[in-house]
C-alpha cells in the first residue's frame, strides 16, 4: 500500500488569481493517489485576536511553521503577482521553501510561467520542479513517495 503523504501547500492567497491557482494545485494533488492531508496556510482563521495584532501575527506564524513540522513536503507556487509582470515569488512562500529544505522537509514547486529566472538559492533547494502549464499538469502523477529529483531548463540568477 502506498503512504499518502501530508502536503503543506505554501502560495500566496491575498487575490482571486492567487486562491484559483492554488486551487488548482490542490485539484491535481487531489487526483494523486501518495497523497493525503493537504494542509492550506489561512485555512483556518484564528479568531482569538484582532487580524494583525500581536497576538494574531503570533498564533498564525506557529499554526503554519507547526503544520510544515508535521508535513512530509511543501509543494510551493511560485506564481506571485503574475497578471502585474511582477515574477518574484511571494515573500512569504519562499520564506517556508526555506524553513523546510532547513529542516529536511522536501520542497516540490511549481510554477505556470515558464520562460522566468529563478533564484538560485531557492532553484537548489528544490526536490522536484514543475515548471511550465503543462508540466504543472504532471504533478498529479509525481510519486511523493519516491520524491525522484525532477530537474527543468530554467534560467537562474
Amino acid at each position: 500500500m502506498n503512504k499518502k503523504n501530508r502536503i503543506y501547500l505554501a502560495g500566496p492567497f491575498f487575490n482571486e488569481q492567487q486562491v484559483k491557482r492554488l486551487d488548482e494545485i490542490q485539484a491535481l494533488l487531489e487526483q494523486n493517489e501518495t497523497i493525503g492531508d493537504i494542509f492550506r496556510p489561512a485555512s483556518a482563521e484564528y479568531t482569538d485576536a484582532k487580524v494583525g495584532s500581536f497576538e494574531w501575527q503570533s498564533a498564525v506564524f506557529k499554526h503554519d511553521i507547526n503544520n510544515i513540522n508535521v508535513s512530509d513536503v511543501v509543494v510551493a507556487m511560485l506564481d506571485y503577482k503574475i497578471e502585474e509582470n511582477e515574477p518574484e515569488p511571494d515573500s512569504g512562500t519562499v520564506w517556508e521553501c526555506g524553513y523546510a529544505f532547513a529542516n529536511n522537509i522536501p520542497v516540490v514547486a511549481v510554477r505556470n510561467v515558464a520562460d522566468l529566472p529563478l533564484n538560485l538559492m531557492l532553484a537548489g533547494s528544490l526536490t522536484a520542479f514543475f515548471n511550465g502549464k503543462d508540466n504543472v499538469k504532471k504533478l498529479k502523477d509525481y510519486d511523493f513517495n519516491q520524491l525522484m529529483t525532477r530537474y527543468e531548463d530554467v534560467k537562474v540568477f
